[in-house]
């Protein structure tokens, strides 16, 4: 035998051989599950955000400090920022529960920013408010091209997110609640991403079968819907007002003919 020789074809049970290269069928998609933050829209950038919350309490920041106090506010703890590198004792029952009860995220986020002597009154609460605003946020640039492709296609859509408020307000202002067929919120439904159970109600509610259904999201809980059958797509969170990325999202769920 020469010193370099090819190593055999693998084969499959059928005793035929196949090359490497082949790939697996790809799994038919009928419907797409979202994520919400940091795959359909990010907060608003920090200091925006504080600069904005400190004017509805009357009081008008130099950006130098607005920029000193988002440093801070975000390190303590912000909703839809990093998770806190430590929550205080006497907020760790509300925080273990801020994506299961509207009044726990409440508590637990104002409890956050409350550990910040930022001296302005009522600056905690206004900067909670304003993550319960569609101001306080921007969906990505691709957003809503992604939203209306699948809905041209007819491919049934579901925002599920681990989250203790309303989100429909947002989608209204920003004129998407047409194209998302049902919203599956942890706080509404009493379970959180990656607990398979919320991917499953998010596929009851579309009618579809997990197995023909996408997931989309950002964060490795997204991915627990791998875990109830569904697939899984993990994309990079981008900074706010950027495309993020979904055209892969219609790749996979947009088949050619449909």
């Amino acid at each position: 035998m020469p010193d370099h020789a090819e190593p055999p074809m693998p084969r499959t049970s059928s005793g035929t051989s196949h090359s490497a290269s082949e790939q697996p069928p790809r799994r038919p998609v009928d419907a797409v599950l979202f994520d919400f933050h940091g795959t359909l829209a990010q907060v608003e950038d920090p200091v925006a955000w504080v600069l904005a919350a400190a004017a509805e309490c009357g009081t008008t920041l130099e950006r130098p400090r607005a920029t000193a106090l988002a440093d801070r506010l975000v390190m303590a703890g912000r909703a839809g920022g990093p998770l806190p590198a430590r929550v205080p004792p006497h907020l760790a029952e509300v925080w273990a529960d801020r994506d299961l009860y509207g009044p726990s995220h409440r508590a637990a986020y104002v409890g956050l920013a409350s550990t910040v002597d930022t001296g302005v009154d009522g600056l905690a609460e206004a900067l909670y408010e304003r993550l319960l605003s569609p101001v306080g946020w921007l969906p990505y640039a691709d957003t809503a091209a992604t939203l209306r492709a699948l809905r041209k296609a007819g491919v049934p859509v579901a925002v599920v997110s681990n989250i203790g408020f309303d989100l429909r307000p947002h989608f209204d202002a920003w004129e998407l609640t047409e194209l998302v067929d049902a919203f599956v919120l942890s706080y509404e439904v009493g379970r959180c991403k990656p607990d398979p159970a919320i991917f499953l109600r998010a596929c009851g509610m579309l009618g579809v079968d997990p197995e023909r259904t996408l997931m989309v999201g950002d964060t490795p809980a997204d991915a627990g819907a791998v875990r109830a059958g569904c697939s899984a797509l993990v994309l990079p969170a981008a900074e706010a007002g950027r495309a993020n990325g979904l055209a892969a999202a219609l790749d996979l769920a947009v088949a050619e003919g449909r």
